[in-house]
């Protein structure tokens, strides 16, 4: 994001687009479920995580019974009306974080909350879990978490477009139950009095180990990614990076092929459900979670809108 004199430039933008939230949050009507919705959001734009932490929360859902459904506004994608996610649809019709998720629990996608919510009833959900959504007010919300990455924390501390931030973070934590950070390092809450639980992304990457491999992705912070390839001991011989929910071209897989030339084409889970099936071929994935340092602490907030059976 904008350091510096770019920066300052463009505060008195952010600022306005902070106002825009407050305003969305004192003059919304919001929806009110007939059945409990958990949000997963954050204060800044893209990279901190919040997808896993999501499927986390909807596997501990499963686990204790319940039947979570997601929540998404599927970004990327063209459906223009609340619709349940189905294995056909694509990641140009859905979005990738929709195809993702479906791995776990159904999925509706609709920008519109009180529209999904209301069809998500009607598919006889017991329990919604929004993967965004904290600066959305079209639907209440029973518990707010939100998920920050504990190395970047709020960047440099401005509003879109001058920073990161969607929101002041006073502002947004007023309105969270708890806080997620995710991996080492824990930035400024500004004395937020709630549960602050710590939680981090494992990569299943065994099989990479001591592999020579040219790592893609179009994600919000592609060095994690990186990083998680290094921990897992691939040897990375090179990168491609591309924009946050880039669109694949047959050109652009062609190009990565020539450029790992020996070395294993790897991307992330996120990355490959945008490819097309015929581009799918000879591309591993590092499959990564999240992870709680500790569950306990999750299980106390899930036990506020879903006791354990």
């Amino acid at each position: 994001m904008h350091n510096g004199f770019a920066a300052r430039l463009l505060a008195p933008l952010g600022a306005l687009y902070g106002a825009s939230v407050a305003r969305k949050a004192k003059t919304s009507r919001s929806y009110r479920a007939a059945i409990p919705v958990i949000c997963v959001g954050n204060l800044t734009a893209g990279g901190s995580g919040k997808t896993p932490v999501a499927i986390a929360v909807a596997q501990a859902l499963i686990a204790r019974g319940a039947r979570p459904f997601f929540l998404t506004r599927g970004y990327g994608g063209n459906v223009r009306r609340a619709a349940l996610v189905t294995q056909s649809d694509s990641a140009a019709q859905v979005g990738d974080e929709a195809l993702l998720l479906t791995r776990t629990a159904p999925v509706i996608v609709e920008a519109d909350r009180a529209e999904g919510a209301a069809l998500a009833e009607a598919q006889s959900a017991g329990i919604i879990v929004m993967d965004d959504g904290h600066q959305n007010f079209g639907l209440r919300k029973n518990l707010s978490l939100i998920v920050v990455d504990g190395q970047t924390g709020f960047g440099n501390g401005r509003m879109i477009p001058a920073g990161p931030l969607r929101e002041p973070v006073a502002q947004g934590l007023a309105r969270a139950d708890a806080v997620i950070a995710m991996g080492e390092g824990m930035p400024d809450l500004g004395g937020f009095a709630g549960p602050v639980l710590r939680a981090r992304l494992h990569a299943d990457g065994e099989t990479l180990r001591g592999r020579k491999i040219f790592a893609f992705a179009g994600i919000g912070r592609p060095e994690k990614f990186t990083d998680s390839l290094r921990q897992a001991g691939a040897i990375i011989t090179g990168a491609k990076f591309f924009s946050d929910h880039h669109p694949y071209s047959a050109r652009e897989i062609a190009a990565l092929r020539t450029a790992a030339g020996n070395a294993l084409l790897v991307t992330t889970e996120k990355d490959l459900v945008r490819l097309a099936p015929e581009q799918r071929t000879g591309i591993a994935v590092l499959p990564v979670r999240a992870v709680f340092d500790n569950p306990a602490g999750l299980a106390r907030l899930l036990d506020r809108v879903s006791p354990a059976v």
